[in-house]
């Protein structure tokens, strides 16, 4: 058996998805900016798979811009200003590195990961223009109260109104970890810029988009032919496009059913092993988490060695954050709840999709069970 278990990194694309997305890789190739009839098809097509989209997240499709991926997406929301701008210390690499090259802010989280929307108003400077905080964590899962956040954000405008302070200011979150998991409707969440990843829903990598509201006034970081209302230059990426509303359309419709079905196979996995191993270390908030994430500790063991020693026995999960794994260092979420050295190195993510079910939980649990004590044998603790 081959559990994959490492949803967070990457979703494989969804058979429908790439159903919808074959005819504009051969018949329906056309550059969507051309005049004749058939090209003129494939632009209708595509405005309705950024309605769709739009539907979604309840805007307008004049609201978005679809870009390559989170990333460039972040980018962009970023550079609609100057000023001084309020993150947390828990944001993916992708925010604090933008974030690192204006003057700005770091709000520090709680053990658990939540950021105190008490903490962000303290933060907020006369010049502050953006604070940008993450929908979901991607490596501890915990969902932060973006709605309390914006609340905050409203406050501060009405001050600022009162005394002549005409510096605007913005609320942005990174959501690509909750597409499938949470409600993503930009009014009920209350911000004015979202940062959306296609290959989180399993639709197609390198696809994803900024709703940015009307009163945002984007600067393209991207010129040239001037497409998405010249925000974006480039010839649209239309196959991509129509794969992500196929896959945003799925996911949003599943979407109660599904985090149903993935809490209580998380919980089975939590419960089994925290069981076995007592002294195992959750991560995350117990209650405001994505469904589908458990972040699993265990004090003194090597992570990298139990995920090797789980690969060869075809169970694939990551340690720490995918990116900080990659540059071989300790994982800023880690140090920023708290974990001390020896927790944070022994600690795994496993995060479960669409394709997990209850025999690659018990044969996942059983892998672990196994490569644990493994583990604690050989360095003596058995």
């Amino acid at each position: 058996m081959n559990v994959f278990m490492d949803y967070a990194a990457a979703t494989p694309l969804d058979s429908d998805v790439l159903a919808a997305m074959q005819p504009y890789f051969a018949e329906k190739f056309y550059n969507p900016s051309s005049p004749y009839a058939p090209a003129v098809a494939v632009r209708r097509e595509y405005d309705a798979a950024k309605s769709v989209i739009a539907s979604i997240i309840g805007a307008r499709s004049g609201e978005i811009t679809m870009t390559a991926g989170a990333t460039e997406s972040i980018n962009l929301a970023f550079g609609a200003g100057d000023g001084h701008v309020v993150v947390s210390n828990i944001e993916h690499q992708s925010v604090l590195s933008v974030a690192k090259r204006r003057e700005h802010t770091l709000v520090s989280v709680d053990y658990n990961g939540r950021v105190d929307p008490v903490a962000i108003k303290r933060a907020i400077r006369e010049d502050t223009w953006l604070v940008s905080v993450g929908l979901a964590n991607s490596e501890i899962g915990t969902i932060q109260p973006i709605s309390k956040i914006a609340e905050v954000i409203r406050q501060v405008r009405a001050e600022r109104f009162a005394v002549g302070n005409a510096t605007p200011l913005y609320l942005h979150s990174d959501a690509s970890q909750g597409a499938g998991q949470l409600d993503l409707h930009v009014a009920r969440l209350g911000v004015d810029m979202l940062t959306i990843n296609a290959a989180k829903m399993y639709g197609p990598k390198q696809v994803g988009l900024l709703y940015a509201a009307r009163s945002v006034k984007l600067q393209p970081q991207i010129v040239g032919g001037g497409q998405e209302q010249g925000l974006r230059s480039g010839t649209e990426n239309v196959a991509g496009v129509i794969g992500m509303a196929a896959a945003f359309r799925k996911a949003d419709a599943k979407r109660h059913g599904e985090v149903l079905r993935l809490r209580e196979l998380r919980d089975a996995i939590q419960t089994k092993l925290c069981d076995v191993f007592p002294e195992a270390v959750i991560s995350g908030h117990h209650k405001n988490r994505l469904a589908g994430h458990l972040h699993i500790s265990f004090p003194g063991l090597d992570a990298e060695r139990l995920v090797f020693g789980l690969e060869s026995r075809n169970v694939y999960v990551a340690t720490g954050s995918a990116c900080a794994a990659n540059k071989g260092t300790r994982s800023h979420v880690l140090t920023a709840i708290g974990l001390d050295d020896a927790t944070a190195d022994g600690s795994l993510r496993i995060t479960l999709g669409k394709d997990t079910n209850p025999d690659a939980v018990e044969y996942a649990v059983d892998a672990i069970t196994q490569e644990v004590h493994r583990e604690m044998k050989r360095i003596g603790r058995v």
